[in-house]
This record gives structure tokens, C-alpha cells and sequence, in this order.
């Protein structure tokens, strides 16, 4: 049974409150008493009003629901004005640039990768933090980026053949990224410096010279017999390692036995879609790995290999630069810490009366307070160089929601002592509202917004659910190709663009789901860059490295200029609803579209209910590996409650796919000794009850969202198991 402890008007659960008293108040400068004054009035101040906006989308959502069942047919011009007479479309404002200030070069003017992680989970959150840096050499050698033909297999031990195309493979984009005036860096016999520059010792003897010599940053070693070589190209850096005694450095004629890539330059440690956070206990285990990486303590000890291994943050990396000066480059990612929404609530804290508190309100309080600590320099290892907490908020809806959220900041900042704006905000463009709203969303947080991007999957969730009643969707891989989501995607951007996030913010493109389809990953997602995204999702810190050769070859920055000389795209064209023709799935469409969705649910929600696993490599339906969260089950869920309401299944025929998908999934995971199956007593398995709850019952949950019925079924399993 909880435990509650009084603090003024709250109750604290037993568990957080001896984690704020003990672990996370020491040394942030901030009492006890005023830390829970600050909570309770921030409860009071804006528990209300996040109790109105709420009720605001409710309202906007009924409203909308009625409108397409009066008007089965209409026209675009009738729809657009009735959201307008609604509230729900707004007008754009006056041109505006951002203002906000104080922020890390790693958001503001590099490009480059960035990863999303549970923070609950001290391994994973760990290897992300340390993604800033990771081997080309390995990230070619262990993935299908390499053809595995004609002798070059991934094998047990180091196979030469597979390590010489890899060689060759890096040394091509070394000349990509730092050609030389005469010849190829696979040439090179000798790596020197020689009057502050970098030179190369071909192997038919004449020296040569980088074509660009600003390329080369620093060194370590002899000058004439140097240990790392450093270069920089688009702000990004490569360390060349060199080793002639090495297996693989034997393999170039210089000793070059690896590549190192500044890869993730950013990496959002994550409270909301990737963990099973569903009470007191959750919340303080990922609260517990977020001030260990702002106190630059966390380590986490586990096994591997029939070894046990420690993993910690590693440090900065030191260099020598060519005129003698040294150098130190950041061995980490930039860490942000993203919230939960506004509609989730938590009982880890009630009022008075009983009544739980949004945990939004709790964990921008809780995440600012560990924050503190890094910037407050209780840690060597640095986080933020321009003292700011960076905070990323999902699943807003429109400007109001921003607004709140911007006074939510203002408030905690006042009570805490901090500079205004040190709380910096990323704004997730992933609901409808807010899409259609963007700019006016901007400009609610225009002096703190560092961040703005698109995800197909929940924007998609919401797109469906809004307009539940318009009529049956396309199918799902369909959906990727209509007129909103194109739109969707390149207003984002322009938007970002128009109200001056250049230099200032990042704008952000989302996840590549296959983390073992790097081969494809490599020839498809350099269109993020392209599109002017300055940051972009990727699977795991193998991935970040190959994504990060895209920011090598696009200049991002000269992308985002062309795009802000450029055609805007039409603010009408995310108005199209995605819904079916007059031509309908034939049967045999019908059910493998339901097998694909109902294959993904139970895949993924399995593992949240049974073990608590927020996020995690599912196979889907042909046995691909893909990265799921819960915004992959708002989408799958959502579709087949928009198929079920319009006629195209029944609940029966949903039932009979979904237990034959079960069965399915239960075998592809049956070599998991953690793994409770869900059949054949498919009436007694607590997660497959809740996989088929988040269909039958899609409809009227608020916006679609997941967490009301994963919540109830992850607790009914936690009771049990602690009995």
C-alpha cells in the first residue's frame, strides 16, 4: 500500500519524497521547504488551467465529431471555415523572429544526429550519452552497409576481407569530407604536421596537402609521427586514429586502424514515449539516471560476452591544435530531457482531496531541480556550456497549450532563482492543432523554443482521430503518401525557417524505425537533410554514426537558405483528410491490413504490460526488427477503431486476427526466457486484454492516446506481482 508523506497542501508518495530529500535536493541550492512551496503552488496555479485545456480539446473534438456526421459531404472552403469559426484554425500573425539566447552550439549551428532513449533505462541511457563519438570502421563492419559477397561475411572473428572494403569504403569519404590536392587518403603512407599543417606522404613519394587546410583542428602525439589526427568539416569533427602495429591499422599504409565520426551530437533522454513510467517507483528510477548524468555519476554494471562490464559518461576529448594551443571537444551528446504531456496524470503526488496531479507540472519541476546540478557545476563532466535546462514538451495542442507551458517555465524559473529563459523548450510538432497552428505556436515561446520537429506516428494518430467521423482512412502505408503529410512535412520546416531558427534552433525530422536496414537507411534518410532539418531521429548510436556521413555530404544551412528563398506550402494542403475514395479494400486488403496492425500492437504492448519495457527492437509481421514506442501503437490502434466504426471489420473478425497475431507473436519471441505468452488463455493475459482494449475502446479515448488503458493493465500487473 502507498506510503504518503505530507508536504503542505500535497501528499508525496514515501519513495519520491526520500529521493527529492535525500538524493536530489543536496547540492542544487535549494531547500526542502521551498521546493515543496514551489510544488504546491504550481499545483494550484496551474493545475486548473491544465484541467480547462483538457476540456478545451474535448469540447473542440465533440464539436468537430458532430460537424462530419451533419456534413457526410462537403467542401474544403466550408470545412476551413468552420474550423476557423471553431477557434480551432487560427489566424497567422505578423513575421517574427526568435529571440532565444544562451544556447549550446550543438542545437543551434551544427547539424547532426540525434538520439531519443528511455531514461528509465540506465544501460541504454548511458550508450546514447556517449554516442557523441562512435567508429565508422565498426559501423560499416557490423552492419549490411557492406555486401557480405565473395568472402567478405560478418563473421566471429575479425575477417580481413570484410575489414579492406571497409577501409576502402572509409578512405572514399575521407576524400569526400577532406580532399587531398593530389591523390586519395588510401594512398597516404605518412600523416605529419609540418609548419602548423597538416601533410601526406603518398605512396609514390611527393607530399601532398588537404585542398582545404582549414580542415585540419588538432592532433595528438609527435608531430611527425602523430597518434589521432582531428579534422573538422560542416562543424562536425573525424578523428583519425593511427597505429601501424595494429590488425587493422595494418591494413593502410599509414596505420589507420580506425575512423571515429562525431555522430549524435544531441540526445533526448526520455520520460514520456519510451518508458513504462506508470507510478511513484518508475518515476524515481528515471528521475534517479537523469541527475546521475547531470551529476556525471550514473554508471550501471551488466554482462556481456560472460563478462561483467561498467559503463559510465565518458570524459571530454583533449587536443593539440596545429599552432600549439590545446583543445577540448565534448565526449558527450547535449542531453534534453523530454516531459510528459499535459493529459497525464500521476498519483505519485495528490492533493488534498485525493485527487492526483498532472505529472507534467511534476516532472518540469523535478527535471529543472536536477538540472540545477550541471549548471550549478556539481560535475566534471559539463552539459550545458551556456548554462540552460533544455526541456522538450510532447503533444501540445496549438498556441494555447505552448503559452501555458512558456508561464509554467517563467514560474518555476522565478521560484528557483533562475535567469528568465534558462529553461529552454522543444516544441513536438506532432498534433493537429498544433501543425496547422505552428507559427502561433512559435511565437508563444518565442524567447526559449530550441527546437521543433515532425513524427509521422503520432502526428498520424491525431490526424486519424480528429477526424474519426470524416469516414474510413487509407491504409496505413498509404498514408505516407497523401497531401497533409507531405505538407506536414515541408511547413515544418519552412515555418522553423520563416521565424528565424537558423543558428538559433534546431528543426527536427523523425525516426528511421529498422535499426538493421542501415543500408537503407543510408541511401534514403540523407533526404532529411536535404529537406532542411538541422537534427534527425536515428535507431541506436551504430546508426547516428552512418547518419552522421549525411551531414558530410549536405550542408544544411545552405539547405535552409535555399528553402527560405523558396515556394511556402500551402497551409490548405494539411486541411486534406486522408480518408478512403469510393473504391473500398477488397477482403483479402482488409485482413492483412488488420494482421499488420494487430501484429505491431500486441508486439509492442506486450512487453509494456508483462515486463515494463517502454521501447524496444519488435519484429513486426515479416520478422524485421523495428524500434517501437508508444506513438507506432496510437497509429495501428487508431486505424483499426477508424475501420471498425465505418463497417469495413466488426469486433468479431478483429478478434479472431488479433488471437491468431498473438500466437504469432508469442513464437517469435519465444526464445525470450522473460516472456510471458499471451495464449492460449488469451481471457487471462493481462496484455493481450489491453492490446485489444486500446481497439475496441480506441474511439473514445481523449486524442487517441494510449496511456489511460496501458496504465490501469501495467498497474493490475504490478499489483499482482506484489502481492
Amino acid at each position: 500500500m502507498t506510503q504518503y508523506i505530507q508536504a503542505g497542501e500535497l501528499q508525496i508518495d514515501s519513495q519520491l519524497h526520500a529521493f527529492i530529500m535525500d538524493e536530489a535536493l543536496p547540492g542544487s541550492g535549494i531547500d526542502a521547504g521551498q521546493f515543496w512551496t514551489t510544488l504546491s503552488e504550481a499545483v494550484h496555479q496551474f493545475g486548473p488551467r491544465n484541467h480547462e485545456l483538457l476540456e478545451r480539446r474535448d469540447q473542440l473534438q465533440a464539436q468537430i465529431d458532430a460537424w462530419h456526421r451533419e456534413h457526410p459531404r462537403f467542401d474544403d472552403n466550408a470545412y476551413k471555415q468552420f474550423l476557423i469559426d471553431l477557434g480551432y484554425l487560427l489566424p497567422e500573425g505578423d513575421d517574427f523572429s526568435i529571440t532565444t539566447a544562451g544556447v549550446d552550439d550543438e542545437i543551434a549551428r551544427v547539424a547532426g544526429p540525434q538520439l531519443v532513449v528511455p531514461v528509465s533505462n540506465a544501460r541504454y541511457a548511458l550508450n546514447a550519452a556517449n554516442a557523441r563519438w562512435g567508429s565508422l570502421y565498426d559501423a560499416l563492419y557490423g552492419t549490411d552497409v557492406i555486401d557480405e559477397s565473395d568472402g567478405a561475411e560478418r563473421t566471429a572473428q575479425y575477417n580481413p576481407e570484410r575489414g579492406a572494403r571497409v577501409v576502402a569504403r572509409a578512405m572514399s569519404l575521407l576524400d569526400e569530407i577532406a580532399p587531398l590536392e593530389r591523390g586519395s587518403h588510401a594512398e597516404v603512407s605518412q600523416y605529419l604536421i609540418k609548419d602548423n599543417a597538416l601533410t601526406m606522404v603518398l605512396d609514390d613519394g611527393p607530399a601532398t596537402v588537404l585542398k582545404q587546410p582549414a580542415r585540419f583542428a588538432g592532433f595528438n602525439g609527435q608531430p611527425t609521427t602523430p597518434d589521432t589526427l582531428l579534422l573538422r568539416h560542416h562543424g562536425l569533427h573525424i578523428e583519425l586514429q593511427i597505429d601501424r602495429q595494429h590488425p587493422v591499422g595494418q591494413s593502410h599504409p599509414a596505420g589507420i586502424k580506425d575512423i571515429l565520426l562525431e555522430a549524435a551530437l544531441t540526445t533526448i533522454q526520455d520520460l514520456e514515449d519510451s518508458v513504462a513510467t506508470v507510478d511513484a517507483a518508475d518515476k524515481v528510477q528515471a528521475y534517479r539516471n537523469w541527475l546521475g548524468l547531470m551529476q556525471g555519476n550514473l554508471t550501471e554494471r551488466f554482462a556481456k560476452s560472460g563478462k561483467t562490464l561498467t559503463r559510465r559518461l565518458n570524459p571530454d576529448r583533449q587536443y593539440q591544435t596545429p599552432n600549439g594551443d590545446s583543445l577540448t571537444l565534448p565526449g558527450r551528446s547535449l542531453l534534453l530531457i523530454r516531459n510528459v504531456g499535459l493529459f497525464i496524470h500521476t498519483d505519485a503526488i495528490v492533493t488534498h482531496y485525493g485527487a492526483p496531479i498532472p505529472e507534467g507540472i511534476l516532472d518540469a519541476l523535478v527535471t529543472t531541480l536536477i538540472g540545477l546540478h550541471d549548471i550549478r557545476g556539481n560535475s566534471s563532466l559539463n552539459n550545458s556550456r551556456h548554462g540552460s535546462i533544455y526541456l522538450v514538451k510532447p503533444k501540445l495542442h496549438g498556441p494555447g497549450e505552448v503559452a501555458y507551458t512558456n508561464e509554467l517555465f517563467d514560474f518555476i524559473e522565478d521560484q528557483l532563482q533562475l535567469t528568465r529563459h534558462t529553461l529552454k523548450l522543444g516544441i513536438m510538432d506532432e498534433e493537429r492543432r498544433t501543425s496547422l497552428n505552428l507559427k502561433e505556436c512559435i511565437r508563444a515561446a518565442k524567447d526559449r523554443v530550441v527546437f521543433i520537429n515532425t513524427g509521422f506516428l503520432d502526428r498520424t494518430g491525431d490526424e486519424i482521430h480528429t477526424s474519426m467521423e470524416a469516414g474510413p482512412m487509407v491504409r496505413k502505408g498509404a498514408m505516407k503518401e497523401s497531401t497533409w503529410i507531405q505538407a506536414y512535412e515541408n511547413a515544418n520546416v519552412e515555418i522553423g525557417l520563416a521565424c528565424g531558427f537558423t543558428g538559433k534552433a534546431q528543426i527536427g525530422k523523425g525516426m528511421w524505425a529498422m535499426p538493421d536496414e542501415m543500408k537503407a537507411m543510408l541511401a534514403t534518410k540523407i533526404n532529411h537533410p536535404r529537406a532542411g532539418a538541422n537534427t534527425a531521429w536515428v535507431p541506436s548510436p551504430t546508426a547516428a554514426v552512418l547518419h552522421a556521413i549525411h551531414y558530410h555530404q549536405v550542408n544544411v544551412f545552405e539547405r535552409q537558405q535555399a528553402i527560405v528563398r523558396g515556394k511556402r506550402t500551402d497551409r490548405n494542403d494539411l486541411l486534406v483528410i486522408p480518408v478512403m475514395g469510393a473504391t473500398r479494400p477488397d477482403e483479402t486488403e482488409i485482413c492483412q491490413e488488420l494482421e499488420n496492425n494487430a501484429q505491431g500492437i500486441l508486439g509492442y504492448v506486450v512487453r509494456w504490460i508483462n515486463q515494463g519495457i517502454g521501447c524496444s527492437k519488435v519484429p513486426d509481421i515479416n520478422n524485421t526488427g523495428l524500434m517501437e514506442d508508444r506513438a507506432t501503437l496510437r497509429i495501428a490502434s487508431q486505424h483499426i477503431a477508424n475501420w471498425l466504426h465505418h463497417g469495413l471489420c466488426d469486433a468479431e473478425q478483429v478478434l479472431e486476427v488479433m488471437k491468431r497475431m498473438a500466437e504469432k507473436v508469442d513464437r517469435q519471441n519465444r526464445d525470450d526466457p522473460a516472456y510471458i505468452p499471451m495464449g492460449p488463455d488469451f481471457n487471462n493475459s493481462q496484455a493481450f486484454r489491453a492490446a485489444f482494449d486500446l481497439v475496441i475502446k480506441g474511439r473514445e479515448q481523449a486524442n487517441g492516446y494510449t496511456e489511460p488503458l496501458l496504465y490501469t493493465h501495467r498497474r493490475a500487473v504490478k499489483e499482482k506481482e506484489n502481492r
